[in-house]
């Protein structure tokens, strides 16, 4: 039985693929692998992340699942959708009157659990019980991602920070100089790993006599991106054979994202 794309708000605006139409033009309209229209093809990319069904189950109005998967490879291979969210965080933040480029990073890691694609590369999170695949995040104050890798969940949190303070400075052009993280990131390691990259680490620890429920400063902003993440259901579990494919899902949800707060920005001008 076909699915209806009706039934899911998922399709592209006009306005939201003025924006990112650049960026996916890889081959030239005349090339024989251009079948399908672009942006039909970019639709069925945000219907599989928005809905999380199987790429065989592609709605029969949208190019068939294969077209669709092959040309997801190629724009996750060219890194397309982190060009994308390094000029929207710049569009973003320059609408709310900051920099363009952040000086400040929040770090966290979510793991996800594992499902039968994920096979051999999941790994086991004693803290969280569950094994799965950990997703490394770093995000500006407003909580519009800079930079994400993903690694199996049995990673140790504090033994990321190189990796992703230097992707962090690759992306930003060496601007950041702090970056906050909660009490998983503890001890000399860690800061030694961000200092390395430019980067002080500060870790924003709950108060010793804490009752129920606290929000504490800057950590909730991450935790928050990753909330806005998970209302993507196809990123609510590790259903990638490869943890290249899972972590550039996650950038395409938070393009997605930013792609709307942009468009409200236009419309409100």
């Amino acid at each position: 039985m076909s699915l209806e794309r009706a039934a899911y708000p998922s399709d592209v605006s006009d306005e939201e693929w003025a924006l990112v139409a650049p960026y996916l033009a890889l081959l030239r309209e005349s090339s024989g692998q251009r079948d399908h229209e672009l942006r039909e093809v970019f639709n069925g990319l945000r219907f599989i992340v928005r809905t999380g069904a199987p790429w065989r189950f592609m709605p029969h109005d949208l190019p068939p699942w294969a077209a669709v998967y092959q040309q997801t490879q190629r724009w996750l291979s060219a890194e397309c959708f982190a060009d994308v969210a390094g000029d929207l965080r710049a569009v973003l933040r320059m609408a709310a009157a900051r920099e363009p480029e952040p000086s400040a990073v929040i770090l966290d890691s979510r793991t996800l659990r594992s499902t039968p694609e994920s096979g051999e590369r999941a790994g086991y999170d004693g803290a969280k019980r569950k094994k799965g695949s950990k997703v490394h995040l770093a995000v500006d104050t407003p909580g519009h991602v800079v930079a994400l890798h993903v690694t199996p969940a049995d990673a140790d949190d504090r033994g990321e920070v190189g990796r992703l303070s230097a992707a962090v400075q690759a992306e930003t052009d060496g601007r950041v100089e702090t970056g906050f993280a909660d009490q998983g990131y503890t001890g000399d390691k860690p800061a030694a790993a961000a200092h390395a990259h430019g980067i002080d680490l500060e870790v924003v620890k709950a108060p010793e006599a804490k009752r129920g429920f606290v929000l504490l400063p800057r950590r909730w902003v991450v935790e928050r991106s990753f909330a806005w993440a998970a209302r993507c259901r196809r990123l609510v579990k590790d259903y990638e054979r490869y943890g290249s494919t899972l972590a550039g899902l996650h950038m395409v949800a938070f393009v997605c994202l930013m792609l709307r707060q942009v468009e409200r920005l236009l419309s409100s001008s």
